[in-house]
């Protein structure tokens, strides 16, 4: 049977509190100085494997869990007893209350796209330094909001923007950025849009709520809507405007990311774009965009085009006066010509390892063709620990977030408004243009505000 609004809400938070957990156990009880402790909120697939990357450093402790869904909570409770050989795993139905807790140094927040910011800043006001899924949110002001909470309280912070520490990525941005391939003239990235399809087929009427689920924290800030599996379904939840701004965000930050770690004037340089698109109808609840195509053009004629891998093939490809470098997932890496993969860093290179890291990252790999040069991936998960302790940047900060995030966000903005729109850096806001202005902010519901 579907509830009220005002029902809806009360069921909240009397549902929140009604969790319980088991006493606390202070981080000095396992040694605060020698391991982190780290508190989990949002445990479904993605921050499972977070958790479980994190538990694989031996460097933190995992002391308590944060769900909307009681369920994933025993389960992922399950695991981190399993690992420490004791019962000392919290569960807590409210994040406000995990991060509450004065023993717990870190956190991870892996809840749905829409929570992002909310969870972030108010983690980063509580003294928690943090590893926060991208992108920053569902819209540019999420990520104006996080940076300004980061940086007024001094906290570390690493995204899930993990192919940074893989090695092929990073052999391609520094060949980008260090001149290899001579002055870069165009950028092309494309990440995986039509291929991800809503798999939820039942009714689309209101369904009753599952137990243990608690529908009102699950929806938070996002507009209510009645229960119905094909909103929380994967991928559907990714699939609706309401909870993900689409794939060109959400799946678009990891190449953008890249594009913009090659070439830093994607973040600095004003720019105009174009999108055109199609969006999912007649399927569902889902109403984001399905395909698309971006064109950047930069002040200084630069040009970065932005689409679905139907339109080019999936990655990032920096192309220069002198040669071009292709890099995508599965360690993939190609050029126009094999000598540029036989480059070693050389004195006087700008390098994209986290100021932490000391290994030697350039080995000698045998290929078919003959050898080439090959980067070594770093830990992304046990970098974060590592910042925590010496107060460095991570390799994945804020501010890279930040700019992945809204490259992103703007060609969605561009491909709804159908026109051509011209964005400053400096402001960044968009020249001229009030209507585009006012959709880098969204409306928060259900009595849900940002903290400032």
């Amino acid at each position: 049977m579907a509830i009220s609004r005002r029902e809806f809400l009360t069921r909240a938070s009397v549902a929140a509190a009604a969790i319980s957990f088991p006493s606390l156990i202070p981080s000095t009880a396992f040694g605060a100085n020698d391991r982190i402790a780290l508190g989990c909120i949002g445990v479904g697939d993605r921050g499972t494997l977070n958790m479980r990357n994190f538990m694989g450093t031996n460097a933190c402790r995992v002391v308590a869990v944060c769900d909307a869904q009681r369920a994933r909570m025993e389960k992922a409770k399950g695991l981190v007893d399993q690992k420490y050989g004791d019962q000392g795993c919290a569960m807590i139905g409210d994040y406000r209350e995990l991060l509450a807790r004065k023993d717990i140094d870190v956190v991870m927040i892996a809840a749905q796209d829409h929570w992002h910011s909310l969870i972030a800043t108010a983690a980063a006001n509580a003294g928690k330094d943090m590893f926060c899924e991208k992108p920053t949110g569902v819209c540019v002001n999420d990520g104006f909001a996080i940076r300004a909470a980061i940086r007024k309280n001094k906290r570390v912070f690493q995204s899930g923007m993990w192919q940074r520490s893989l090695g092929n990525f990073r052999q391609g941005a520094e060949l980008a950025l260090n001149g290899y391939l001579g002055k870069i003239t165009e950028v092309q990235v494309a990440v995986e849009g039509p291929h991800f399809q809503p798999k939820y087929k039942g009714p689309y009427d209101p369904q009753p709520v599952p137990e243990g689920f608690n529908w009102a924290m699950w929806l938070g800030p996002a507009r209510f809507s009645p229960f119905n599996p094909g909103r929380v379904a994967y991928p559907d939840w990714y699939l609706l405007n309401d909870y993900c701004e689409g794939w060109t965000t959400n799946w678009g930050v990891h190449h953008l990311d890249i594009a913009h770690w090659g070439v830093p004037a994607l973040g600095t340089e004003s720019f105009e774009v174009e999108c055109s698109g199609t969006y999912y109808t007649n399927k569902g609840f889902a109403d984001n965009i399905e395909t698309w195509k971006a064109v950047f053009t930069f002040a200084s004629g630069l040009r970065m085009v932005f689409s679905d891998d139907r339109q080019q093939p999936r990655g990032t490809k920096f192309i220069g006066e002198k040669g071009w470098v292709h890099v995508n997932r599965d360690d993939q890496i190609t050029a126009s010509s094999a000598d540029l993969l036989t480059i070693r860093p050389k004195d006087g290179d700008k390098r994209l390892l986290p100021p932490d890291c000391k290994i030697d990252d350039v080995t000698t790999l045998k290929t078919k063709d003959g050898e080439r040069v090959a980067y070594k991936r770093i830990d992304h998960w046990g970098g974060l620990l590592d910042a925590v302790r010496s107060r460095k940047e991570t390799i994945a900060g804020i501010d890279a977030t930040h700019v992945a995030s809204t490259l992103g966000m703007i060609s969605g903005i561009a491909a709804r408004l159908q026109q051509k729109l011209k964005w400053d850096w400096k402001t960044e806001r968009f020249v001229g243009n009030d209507l585009a202005n006012a959709m880098l902010t969204r409306p928060m519901h259900n009595g849900w505000k940002l903290e400032r």
